[in-house]
């Protein structure tokens, strides 16, 4: 038996005159090919045949081999057990293919450690022989590795992945005498802007800054990944109050917040952080991630590069927005609850209503009347205002058509969303609606928001140009709220704007605001648009409003928002008293 010292510095001690398994040229050459290592052990535990391969994977030449114990080649802590193992299995031999073993680790001649995989048969030739084929599965370890690695790491930034995080989250929580944790989610606020100006590179370069900033500031233990796209989070354990959580937040938005270098621009970004506390807050992982998504919309809300925690308040929000979304989604899938109401155009000189503007107004059988302030923004958050407005201009085409049957000739105003905007099929939307329903174009008015129209200049531009070119007519509306350019203004194929009622509050009394309102009837004027004021609801305004020339007002003054058989017996009044006025 070689001793320990000559086991470990690969020099064995010299042995007995070794029983050498007699082969043939071609049956040694026949092993020496083979590609796994081959190892014939007699009832001794001694090596009586080592191939060309094995000594490869070994390290040892065949004569450094032949005659020692087998134990040369194993761990040092295994040998003693593995000699009385040999014993055993030579007293009941089996087969053993190979992959059905434990992991087995080589003790090479240099001292290095091989992952092998073991393969054991049995000859009764010469009292009974253990035949062993030996193969190195080093690089089959390392693909196994790299493949662990890819499944449970962000490729981007080298960060732990969504799956991965949720291994530890829930580890962290079903740990025995669990300790309280927080756990930060965190999105990059306009990243979309940066991929969009900039290129798709610079937005991975900004996300690897962003992973080495936060990994910079982040303490021993504490726990982070990139869950997708922009968005990453953390676990910070042992955080018993909510000031420990505050804290790191601050200290990452913060260093987040400075500029960073990309492709020679200097960009600015920031991001948004929701926190949720366990157990405080919950204890499961499912409900603390979602929690901390609440909270980490209510940093943006507040104002963006922001944090905020998880309250109960959040919850009822969030419960509140789910229902409405669902009972709207049955709405418009049943086409129940929903109709428009039509709020009266009047032209200021005349005193006569010559169009309407189509409102939005559903009613249903849980939550009673919902008014459009609680319904819209949960739309447009859910991506259901684009079916929401494709059923408010089909109805309202539809509604046209059945005035124009009933000789009530009045243009009808629907609002566009920003999402609808957006659409790239939007006028073929239109123009089917006008076929459909047998619509004459200029009695169609769509209504796009000053905002919408600025947040994309050229595309709001292009599609406005080919409505135009459908004979709709166009207004903007909420002008005055935004940011217009004038060349981009007079460039927009709109006639008509409309004034924000917020406006017209408190005119004629308010000096600031009179003098505004005049500015822009003043600009309307010159670049030839007609102006509607919204929200007029004293008389002292319309006179006001008349002396500067403003064109058509809409407000409480004359009528609220009123249902078609309304709007068409007040049309029947006027025309019987006055006859027909254009529009």
């Amino acid at each position: 038996m070689p001793t320990a010292a000559a086991a470990l510095d690969g020099s064995p001690d010299p042995a007995p005159t070794p029983l050498v398994l007699p082969a043939t040229s071609l049956e040694r050459a026949a092993m020496d090919a083979a590609p796994d290592g081959m190892l014939a052990v007699d009832r001794q535990g001694r090596i009586v045949l080592a191939n060309a391969q094995m000594e490869s994977i070994s390290g040892y030449c065949g004569a450094e081999l032949l005659g020692q114990p087998v134990e040369l080649l194993l761990p040092q802590a295994l040998r003693q057990a593995h000699a009385a193992h040999v014993q055993r299995y030579h007293a009941r031999p089996a087969r053993r293919a190979m992959g059905q073993g434990r992991d087995l680790w080589l003790v090479r001649r240099d001292g290095n450690h091989v992952p092998v995989d073991v393969a054991l048969g049995h000859s009764p030739a010469h009292g009974g022989t253990v035949v062993a084929f030996v193969r190195d599965i080093s690089e089959l370890r390392l693909l196994q590795a790299r493949m662990h690695y890819q499944a449970t790491h962000d490729t981007l930034t080298g960060l732990a992945n969504r799956w991965q995080f949720g291994q530890q989250l829930a580890q962290a929580i079903g740990a025995p005498g669990r300790r309280p944790f927080a756990l930060l989610l965190l999105d990059l606020d306009d990243f979309k802007a940066i991929n969009d100006g900039y290129g798709h590179a610079a937005g991975d370069r900004v996300l690897r800054e962003v992973a080495q900033r936060l990994q910079g500031e982040l303490r021993p233990g504490d726990v982070m990944a990139r869950l997708g796209g922009d968005e990453f989070t953390v676990l910070l354990p042992d955080v018993r109050h909510r000031h420990e959580a505050e804290c790191v937040a601050a200290r990452l938005l913060q260093r987040l917040c400075l500029p960073c270098r990309v492709q020679g621009f200097e960009l600015n970004f920031g991001a948004s952080m929701g926190i949720a506390l366990c157990p405080g807050d919950a204890t499961d992982a499912e409900t603390l991630l979602r929690y901390a998504d609440m909270a980490m919309y209510q940093a943006k809300q507040l104002g963006r590069a922001r944090h905020a925690f998880y309250t109960p308040e959040l919850g009822e929000k969030v419960a509140e927005k789910i229902q409405v979304h669902e009972r709207l989604r049955q709405a418009l899938a049943g086409g129940t609850g929903l109709r428009l109401l039509y709020q009266p155009q009047v032209d200021v000189a005349s005193g006569r209503m010559v169009a309407v503007e189509a409102l939005l107004r559903w009613s249903d059988a849980q939550l009673g009347e919902v008014p459009p302030a609680r319904f819209v923004p949960v739309a447009e958050a859910t991506g259901l205002i684009l079916q929401l407005g494709a059923w408010a201009m089909a109805e309202a085409c539809r509604q046209i058509g059945r005035w124009q049957r009933a000789g009530v000739e009045l243009r009808v105003a629907v609002n566009l969303s920003a999402q609808q905007l957006r659409q790239s099929d939007l006028v073929e939307q239109v123009a089917r609606n006008l076929r459909e329903h047998g619509v004459p174009p200029g009695r169609l008015e769509l209504e796009v928001t000053e905002s919408q129209a600025m947040a994309d200049p050229q595309q709001a531009r292009q599609v406005l140009a080919e409505l135009h070119a459908l004979g709709v007519v166009l207004a903007l509306d909420d002008f005055g709220t935004g940011q217009s350019s004038l060349a981009w203004l007079r460039e927009l194929p709109v006639t008509h704007i409309k004034l924000d009622r917020e406006f017209l509050r408190r005119v004629p009394h308010d000096a600031a605001d009179a003098t505004l309102v005049r500015a822009v009837l003043a600009l309307a004027h010159t670049l030839g648009l007609r102006a509607v004021a919204e929200g007029v609801e004293r008389d002292e305004q319309l006179q006001w409003l008349r002396a500067l020339g403003c064109e058509l007002y809409q407000g409480w003054l004359f009528a609220k928002a009123l249902p078609p058989q309304e709007v068409q017996a007040l049309h029947a009044r006027q025309q019987g008293e006055h006859g027909a006025v254009p529009a």
